[in-house]
């Protein structure tokens, strides 16, 4: 005997102030059987982490559907929502988001997140280019990268002559320079 398939909603909202009504109507004209808000709840935070939506995942089994109002209820990115997707995926949950057109139980929906998500990575490849792109540029300008060093090279020859003459511990350098002891040591090992 096999499970009748279901389509779960679900429906968030960012502020307390903030109605579900036309979210819950929705979801429900669109056949789901059961519905789970989340209430002040900020799209930024990671869909997996809020209790509605938890609460959902735990009802949605093979073949069921996760039914929102639109797409920016489940996700902020669409980073966020291909993350999601392939979660969806690999459990044979469905997805639909009744605004934004997107049925992934049909071939022309999912060809639409598929594009997205085409889009997504190609995104993220940019970013990866321009910033290393970036980097080689500052270099050959001849810009140091990274964190600046905590301490100066007239700081190092202080620290290493009252070290060496024994007018003072690498712990007790540490303390008045502010660092810690591994600094200390660091600069130590990089001027010997």
């Amino acid at each position: 005997m096999h499970k009748a398939v279901m389509k779960i909603g679900y429906a968030r909202v960012s502020t307390d102030e903030q109605n579900l009504d036309l979210q819950i109507e929705a979801l429900t004209e669109a056949g789901c059987g059961r519905i789970v808000t989340d209430k002040a709840q900020s799209g930024a935070t990671v869909a997996e982490t809020r209790t509605g939506f938890s609460e959902a995942m735990d009802l949605l089994g093979e073949g069921d559907t996760l039914v929102v109002w639109k797409l920016d209820r489940v996700g902020r990115s669409i980073a966020d929502l291909i993350h999601l997707l392939k979660l969806f995926g690999d459990r044979g949950i469905e997805f639909r988001s009744l605004t934004d057109g997107i049925d992934t139980t049909t071939a022309g929906g999912r060809l639409v997140f598929h594009i997205m998500g085409a889009l997504a990575e190609f995104e993220r490849d940019l970013i990866r280019e321009r910033t290393t792109a970036g980097l080689k540029a500052a270099k050959k300008r001849g810009k140091r990268l990274g964190r600046p060093p905590a301490l100066t090279p007239t700081q190092i020859a202080h620290a290493k002559r009252a070290i060496q003459t024994k007018r003072e511990t690498v712990s007790g350098m540490a303390e008045i320079l502010g660092v810690n002891r591994s600094t200390i040591q660091r600069a130590l090992a990089a001027t010997a």
